[in-house]
């Protein structure tokens, strides 16, 4: 199996244990922690098995640093938007599954998002996705919608829908905003309240796969694999939008 495919298909298996333990009885942060810990298992000892010879960066391991020294190194996340995950009903939490390679200097060769409550896994291919159930499509011709975190909201939020004639919609999961704008339910993702590679790598793959421009605020590229792996902010938006986005987001 290519890596590809491993990852599309790692994410969305993961996804349905995450749904499995979300209807065993827990709740709030216990089912949190829960599907955190659980997810990662899976996840980490399927790349042991599969990938034996790969480097691993996941939120919920102790980080490696021999894989600062690998030329293929995996990145996790096992619950993106774990407090979303721990309410019932929410659908806007996430699995991402990136492919982080040396080659080049470095870049992301494969990522997949699974979106679990709604029964969707993104890869970064060039398919075409149709909207699903979530955030309602907008026609074109409605003003643009700006997604942002529902917990740490950038103050530039509305500066930046206004800069696009637009509007600012909160959600939860940086995986599942991300997804909106892949999916044209949304224009642009904004965030700088702070994240961390697993965060971002797996829905960066992903959109920009589908063509849009991915970046930090500063309008510089992301970097993945680092000794530090925090890297607190991120634009996702279509790419007509970027010199009107970072012209905000860079003005500090």
């Amino acid at each position: 199996m290519d890596d590809r495919a491993l990852a599309g298909d790692l994410a969305t298996a993961a996804g349905e244990l995450l749904l499995q333990i979300r209807v065993g009885g827990l709740a709030g942060k216990q089912l949190g922690k829960e599907g955190d810990m659980r997810s990662n298992e899976f996840l980490m000892a399927q790349l042991a098995n599969r990938r034996p010879d790969d480097a691993v960066l996941s939120e919920e391991s102790a980080d490696d640093k021999s894989r600062l020294h690998a030329d293929r190194v995996w990145i996790v996340d096992p619950v993106d938007g774990t407090r979303e995950y721990g309410v019932p009903g929410r659908t806007d939490w996430a699995v991402h599954v990136a492919l982080w390679s040396a080659e080049g200097g470095g870049t992301l060769i494969a990522g997949a998002v699974a979106l679990p409550a709604l029964g969707i896994t993104y890869v970064d291919d060039d398919s075409v996705i149709e909207p699903t159930d979530g955030l309602a499509s907008s026609p074109r011709g409605e003003r643009p919608r700006v997604v942002v975190s529902g917990s740490r909201p950038p103050a530039f939020s509305q500066p930046v829908a206004d800069a696009i004639g637009g509007t600012v919609l909160q959600m939860g999961s940086a995986g599942a905003k991300a997804m909106a704008v892949v999916r044209g339910e949304a224009d642009a993702y904004v965030h700088a309240g702070g994240q961390y590679e697993w965060d971002s790598a797996a829905p960066v793959a992903v959109a920009e796969a589908k063509g849009l421009w991915c970046g930090r605020i500063d309008g510089s590229p992301l970097v993945y694999n680092r000794d530090d792996t925090y890297l607190p902010d991120l634009v996702i938006c279509r790419p007509e939008l970027r010199d009107k986005i970072i012209a905000v987001t860079s003005a500090g």
